[in-house]
């Protein structure tokens, strides 16, 4: 499974940026997909995740601010991020795990900052 990822960029506080993953090689449909990232000095924290079934769970940083979403039939997860914040730049990073067997995959990263 080869996940592609793309949308970051620059942008000010209170913006949004859209970010896609795009994963290939795979059902799409039997993989729970996820959104991770990771702050300069801090560690990789789940930011959003949703399942096969489209069971959602947010990190309490970003609820009511990010949405996401899954198309299975264009094979593609995306997070809608709305007013974001300094705090929010990282690496953002779309993971999947199959849903039986629990196997993990990471995509190569993209890169959100924040101005303030």
């Amino acid at each position: 499974v080869q996940l592609q990822a793309s949308g970051g960029g620059l942008v000010q506080a209170g913006g949004s940026l859209r970010l896609s993953c795009v994963p290939s090689g795979t059902f799409f449909s039997n993989y729970d997909m996820a959104w991770y990232r990771q702050g300069p000095g801090k560690e990789r924290e789940l930011v959003a995740e949703i399942t096969s079934g489209s069971t959602t769970t947010y990190a309490d940083s970003v609820k009511g601010r990010f949405t996401i979403s899954r198309d299975n039939a264009k094979n593609t997860v995306a997070l809608q991020m709305n007013s974001l914040k300094p705090e929010d730049t990282a690496v953002y990073y779309c993971n999947a795990v199959q849903f039986l067997t629990r196997r993990s995959y990471w995509g190569q990263g993209t890169l959100v900052t924040v101005s303030s």
